[in-house]
């Protein structure tokens, strides 16, 4: 039987991570997100002051590319988190295609201007993009593939949660921490997975947080250099990571233990002496 996944923000980073983790693992893959062909991807400057738009590599074409050369299928579909209607056309067509979807990644993230603004630099109408593209439509998408799942009797919905989601940031936006467009959205983003476990565990249905820590993805080499990490005094972690633990969520007996939980991915493997894959 055919396994279907669909990852949102699948262009570069996490997201093509997890896809081909979870192409490795049998699974087909439909990957949406903005880029749809090779050197279209831009990515904005986080800070307030001198923003522009820097070029990264990564897009559908090159991710579908990759999942086909691992023997599985994929559909390649343009997607933005601040547009419900392609959202509504991603799962339809995947829905026709392919009759079912199995894992759902909710790791898409709206970037635009004032997410990392100082709370009183950022205007209200990025706020709401913020919390549309980053809480709303998150909510949007998982409510239209979750009739699905429930029909089929199992599913898997991963979301990608992040640090400033449980905890206030270290330092103040102006000196490099997060701002509050950023860690108020995703704050109610990480209670999506909860909720869906709380109501539809009995429905055969496994849902996660994961925590992927600070991950050098090509955005962030874009931006800040090869000494991103030093920069931002953290200990690193690659896409890959998350995309494995991602990918053992969806296919392992054990994992149905930590649904409903927030998983860190950087040490989960090693904390529990996991060989995967």
């Amino acid at each position: 039987m055919r396994k279907v996944a669909l990852i949102t923000g699948a262009t570069r980073g996490i997201g093509k991570a997890c896809a081909l983790s979870l192409a490795c693992q049998g699974f087909d893959i439909v990957a949406t997100g903005r880029t749809v062909k090779e050197g279209e991807g831009r990515v904005t400057t986080p800070a307030a002051e001198n923003q522009r738009q820097v070029r990264v590599p990564g897009s559908l074409e090159t991710t579908v590319a990759e999942v086909r050369s691992l023997g599985r299928e994929a559909l390649g579909l343009p997607m933005d988190v601040l547009d419900r209607a392609s959202m509504d056309a991603v799962v339809k067509h995947t829905l026709e295609a392919w009759g079912r979807i199995d894992v759902l990644v909710n790791n898409a993230l709206y970037g635009g201007p004032g997410l990392m603004y100082p709370f009183d630099e950022f205007s209200i109408d990025q706020l709401e993009k913020a919390a549309l593209g980053n809480l709303v439509n998150q909510a949007y998408i998982t409510r239209l593939v979750l009739p699905s799942m429930v029909k089929q009797g199992k599913g898997v919905i991963v979301g990608l949660s992040s640090g400033a989601a449980l905890q206030p940031s270290p330092i103040p936006a102006r000196a490099g921490g997060w701002g509050f467009v950023y860690g108020g959205p995703k704050s109610g983003f990480h209670r999506l997975s909860e909720f869906v476990h709380l109501e539809h565990h009995q429905d055969g249905i496994l849902a996660f947080n994961v925590e992927p820590g600070f991950t050098v993805t090509e955005a962030t080499l874009a931006l800040f250099g090869p000494d991103s990490a030093i920069m931002h005094m953290a200990e690193a972690t690659k896409p890959q990571v998350t995309g494995d633990v991602v990918a053992w969520l969806a296919t392992q007996p054990e994992a149905r233990e930590f649904a409903g939980k927030l998983i860190s991915t950087p040490t989960f493997f090693k904390n529990r002496g996991i060989v995967f894959p």
